[in-house]
């Protein structure tokens, strides 16, 4: 079945709608047809054994379940099975008991399938549809022979891309995130191929290898992975493992794994986050893997999770899975992540390896010492990130930003090691002709005469070339720079702060004397927390004085100024400090004068009051002597970890800022990866006369549209 065809059948199926409108909303239509394709698949597919499934049933029915169900599944070829006499076709024989009937032959299956089904709330929808009279027409439509689903006809692969159009088209109808539960399946295939292809053991009789995905959605990373490594050793033996959130999901997601007779056991049900279903396995060992995949939500917000999330960071640290940090509360991706990173196997062991998806956050966001820095910090230190691709924009059905695939493990290659492959993959790609949501780019597969993007990015990526070139024919030949080498290093820095002292002057006015009523620590004399009220009052009236006995501390310093002034040239109407210290004793000169004594508190009261900076004044000094630093002039810089600070500052600071010096003590160490910084290319503008002609153009249409309306 090619594309355009699964595409069709899942439109077939999608028609069936127009029987629900009126009775349910075009966002419930997803409750019907999803368990309904589900079921008509199983039907469809154990259509073949179901004589003998019954045969055996009713010869062996006494047996223990233990020794009975094996014998089913062996009989249907699944690890599913039907006991009731009845089909979809068969069904349609008795109108008027339908609805009973279904829900009789829905509970004749194993115990598997009658779990997914319970997901999907099938028996309410079922007797919503009777109610309504429509159940007996949908029910035919699926009976269609255009909807024969066994494998004659649409193998697993093909199922699972009308499963996943099916969701799509749903999730639009209902403005939900269909990104949310699958990813396009050449995104898929590029990251297997990434994650896969260097492996050399792969290729080894019965190899076991096992896979995990902990936002598995429909299972279509889980497949993809399982298909690549039968394709390189058809005697390999790969175990699928999942879970996800979404009932929806988890219900088509383990109907797959049932019909490609996998374990539905394996893949589970649960918020990854709280309820990691992978702790410790039936020997009492910690859940690892042979490789990870995943399409984490994009932006995805944790703070229903956060009291369980940060209670395990403090309670286990590394030992748990987020002990390196947690990253803003908006964007939960990275969790993910280290989700993933604690169930590596290792090295002893064969290690691991690892692919997801994540938009530019991760990247970058976050400043030195915060927790999506300290996390690549992490990551970065104990060597685990091997590469990352930017691909496409409008490549995702939900949304159209670039996305990028980070390639992990902690098993490096030799020539690896201590070193980040980047891949600016964001030219390869090719036009769809129809777009699907917001997905109007794909990578081509060498298919149909189409470019192999996968290949040539699979190769770059191999080849493990500084300044990698591509050559792209789109129209005329461009060769591009799309990989480059860094060291870890590279992607660290050194957060410091450069501090500037404060210098402040001090102007004695009856202008700046007033602004000493506006101190909050001035305001908070006149003022008491005593209950009792004549205690109250007696507190006010006392700080009232206080503030009477401040304020005249200042004008008789102003008065003397102006007494010595009258026998001078000086000014008489401003006194001036330029330095805080002369300043300060001035002011306890005078209070002692008047028979007063100034506490520390009441001196920077009067310095917040009236002090101004100003880069002409003294420098102001702590008890040690050291110039004290103004917050206002406070600065940063980030100073790559290759680079000495000490050398940095000399040239790029002092030259600019001579009195500057580093506060050593609030350095932070920060990574991060800017991915368009590596790879900027410099576009020159258009030509003058080229711009001109577009707006002489666009005048000339704006001018003949004006004749149209006033003519």
């Amino acid at each position: 079945m090619t594309s355009e065809t699964h595409t069709q059948l899942a439109n077939f199926i999608w028609s069936i709608c127009n029987l629900l409108r009126g009775p349910y909303k075009r966002n419930e239509y997803r409750k019907v047809i999803l368990p309904l394709t589900v079921l008509r698949r199983f039907d469809c597919l154990l259509a073949p054994t179901k004589k003998n499934v019954l045969k055996v049933h009713k010869t062996n029915k006494e047996r223990q379940e233990s020794v009975l169900i094996p014998m089913l599944t062996n009989a249907s070829g699944y690890s599913f099975y039907n006991l009731s006499k009845l089909d979809f076709p068969r069904l349609l024989d008795d109108p008027n008991q339908l609805a009973a009937n279904l829900v009789s032959y829905i509970n004749a299956f194993s115990p598997n399938v009658r779990t997914i089904m319970e997901r999907f709330k099938i028996e309410a929808e079922i007797e919503r549809m009777a109610e309504k009279d429509i159940l007996f027409n949908v029910i035919k439509e699926f009976c269609d022979p255009r909807l024969d689903l066994s494998t004659e006809h649409v193998d697993n692969l093909q199922m699972g891309y009308v499963f996943e159009e099916l969701i799509r088209i749903g999730s639009e109808q209902a403005n939900e995130e269909a990104g949310e539960h699958f990813t396009p399946r050449e995104v898929i295939k590029l990251m297997v191929n990434l994650l896969l292809s260097p492996e050399e053991d792969l290729h080894r009789p019965h190899v076991v290898k096992k896979i995990y995905d902990p936002a598995c959605g429909t299972g279509g990373m889980l497949s993809v992975a399982e298909g690549f490594i039968r394709s390189q050793n058809a005697a390999s033996h790969p175990i699928l493992f999942g879970q996800d959130v979404n009932d929806e999901a988890w219900a088509v997601c383990t109907s797959d794994m049932l019909i490609k007779g996998e374990s539905a056991e394996n893949v589970r049900l649960g918020d990854t986050f709280t309820q990691d279903r992978f702790t410790i396995d039936e020997h009492d060992r910690k859940w690892t893997f042979d490789y990870m995949l995943a399409n984490p939500p994009f932006g995805v917000e944790w703070k229903n999770q956060q009291k369980v999330i940060e209670a395990e960071r403090k309670s286990l640290g590394y030992a748990g899975r987020f002990g390196a940090g947690t990253p803003r509360i908006n964007d939960g991706a990275l969790l993910f992540l280290q989700h993933m990173l604690s169930k590596m196997q290792p090295p002893a062991d064969g290690g691991s390896r690892i692919g997801i998806v994540f938009n530019g956050s991760p990247l970058f966001t976050g400043d030195a010492g915060s927790g999506e820095s300290e996390i690549r910090r992490w990551i970065l230190e104990n060597d685990w990130l091997e590469a990352i691709v930017a691909l496409p924009d409008q490549l995702f059905y939900n949304t159209g930003i670039s996305t990028y695939i980070w390639v992990l493990t902690n098993r490096k290659e030799k020539h690896r090691k201590g070193r980040v492959q980047l891949i600016d993959a964001r030219r390869f790609f090719i036009k769809m002709k129809k777009s699907l949501g917001n997905k109007r780019n794909k990578i081509a597969e060498g298919v149909d005469n189409e470019p192999d993007h996968i290949g040539d990015i699979t190769r770059i990526y191999g080849e493990f070339l500084d300044d990698a070139t591509h050559t792209f024919e789109n129209g005329t030949r461009q060769t591009l720079a799309v990989g480059k080498i860094f060291d870890n290093e590279d992607f660290g820095y050194r957060k410091i702060t450069v501090e500037r002292p404060l210098r402040l002057r001090f102007s004695v006015t009856p202008e700046s004397i007033a602004r000493l009523d506006q101190e909050k620590a001035f305001q908070a004399l006149a003022s008491s927390g005593k209950k009792n009220e004549a205690a109250r009052q007696a507190d006010i009236a006392e700080g009232r004085k206080r503030q009477e006995a401040l304020r005249q501390v200042l004008h008789a310093l102003l008065a003397d100024h102006k007494a010595a002034s009258a026998n001078s040239d000086g000014d008489e109407h401003e006194l001036r400090f330029m330095d805080r210290e002369a300043f300060v004793l001035a002011l306890a000169d005078v209070a002692g004068q008047l028979g007063d004594r100034l506490c520390a508190t009441e001196k920077k009261m009067f310095v917040a009051a009236l002090g101004e900076r100003d880069e002409a004044a003294e420098i102001c000094r702590n008890r040690d002597g050291s110039p004290e630093p103004d917050p206002e002039l406070r600065d940063t810089e980030n100073v790559p970890l290759k680079q000495d600070v000490e050398e940095y500052f000399a040239r790029e600071v002092l030259p600019h800022v001579p009195d500057a010096w580093i506060d050593h003590s609030k350095t932070k160490v920060g990574y991060e990866i800017p991915f368009n910084r590596h790879f900027y290319r410099y576009e020159p503008p258009r030509e003058l006369a080229d711009i001109e002609a577009d707006i002489k153009g666009l005048e000339n249409e704006i001018m003949t549209l004006l004749r149209e309306v006033t003519a």
